[in-house]
């Protein structure tokens, strides 16, 4: 993690600052000579933050949440500025929607929104000045088919804001969370679209405007556009849903497929230790989906098994990082016959092997990549193995 600087300048922290309308807040903000702690989980292009001086970076994927990061950058008492525009989704009919991305979207979209405001609040809820914002979503407040998911995680961060606002006030205090609702924004990679900076200078304008307002919903082109959208749902829900369908449909905007990278990894996993950690984690970073194969006994590598099979399945599938825990197949190859992965992990000693040379030739025409993902130096299964031979 990146040092977060402390000076007698303000300071704020915009998660999801990297990229689309997250950067050109992150922009703004410098501007109005804030120092800009972008928390993302990629850094930003230094062509469009040119000043290095005027932001730091810190790395934090909100698919699996660091508390910890957040946490400290939160104890910063120059920062009086928290804005959350970190969000995905697609349009497709729910069925070619994975259960990865039910998962992911919830959990980036509405669960690290709320734990982040969550460790702010004391901030917020305080008579210093502390300006609050959370990217929700039009989707959020209408029904929106071929938008499902989506539209519940937006759902759910709008009545938050709308709940918390509500005890704020009620409670005496003058801060409050702006929710900034959009339709569709131009200039963002969102729907398939490229970003282009310089046509979210605007809205960000008018987003950093009104949270330093304290205002609590931000409907961008309300007046022009959604204004008349919100009440035709309202006067009737239904038709207004079927029109919003067929429009989806129409527009071509639909990607009906799964949409997942799906990653399998098989191993002995006997005496669980830091290594396979590490390689399963790993293994998780590169895909959606982790499909973890157990092979029942290690007779293939000439060694015997300290821990029970079904044990080692229990050890595994507890591990946060795996979202399906099966029985492993003699092969990796006949395993995607079963589960028809896109990645498949494996160690980097196996690189040149005979076994995997075949496998690359035998998924050369599958749509599957192997990655070969470097060990753990200094913990392995043998040394452990050895240890306790030594003392049996």
């Amino acid at each position: 993690m990146s040092k977060i600087i402390s000076n007698n300048h303000q300071e704020a922290v915009v998660v999801g600052g990297s990229n689309g309308i997250g950067l050109a807040i992150s922009r703004e903000l410098i501007k109005q000579n804030y120092h800009v702690n972008i928390i993302d989980r990629v850094a930003p292009n230094t062509e469009d933050l040119t000043d290095a001086a005027t932001y730091t970076y810190i790395h934090c994927n909100l698919i699996d949440f660091d508390e910890e990061v957040i946490k400290s950058i939160s104890e910063n008492e120059n920062i009086n500025v928290l804005m959350i525009t970190a969000g995905f989704g697609r349009v497709s009919d729910f069925e070619y929607i994975h259960t990865a991305e039910i998962d992911n979207m919830f959990k980036v979209n509405t669960v690290a929104a709320i734990k982040i405001i969550s460790l702010f609040y004391k901030r917020i809820k305080s008579d210093s000045r502390f300006y609050c914002g959370v990217m929700g979503s039009i989707a959020g407040l209408v029904c929106s088919p071929a938008f499902s998911v989506y539209s519940a995680s937006k759902a759910a961060i709008c009545k938050f804001i709308e709940s918390v606002n509500i005890e704020l006030e009620v409670n005496g205090y003058k801060n409050r969370i702006l929710n900034v609702s959009p339709g569709s924004i131009k200039g963002t990679k969102f729907n398939g679209g490229e970003n282009d900076i310089l046509q979210l200078e605007t809205l960000a304008q008018y987003i950093v405007k009104r949270l330093f307002e304290k205002e609590e919903l931000f409907i961008p082109d309300y007046d022009t556009v959604y204004k008349d959208v919100i009440e035709r749902y309202i006067n009737d829900p239904h038709t207004f849903g079927v029109s919003s369908y067929e429009y989806k449909k129409q527009s071509g905007r639909c990607i009906n497929k799964k949409c997942v990278a799906i990653g399998y990894l098989s191993g002995t996993f006997d005496l669980f230790h830091v290594g396979h950690l590490n390689l399963i984690k790993r293994a998780k970073q590169e895909c959606d989906y982790l499909i973890v194969g157990v092979h029942p006994n290690a007779k293939h590598k000439n060694k015997e098994t300290f821990i029970p099979f079904d044990e080692r399945m229990k050890v595994v599938g507890a591990c946060k990082y795996v979202d399906k825990v099966v029985k492993s197949c003699s092969e990796d190859s006949d395993a995607w016959d079963l589960w028809h992965y896109n990645k498949l992990f494996v160690g980097s000693d196996y690189k040149g092997t005979e076994r995997f040379e075949r496998y690359e030739q035998y998924f050369s025409d599958k749509n599957v990549s192997i990655i070969y993902l470097p060990y753990t130096k200094g913990t392995s299964s043998t040394q452990i193995r050895e240890k306790i031979k030594k003392y049996d």
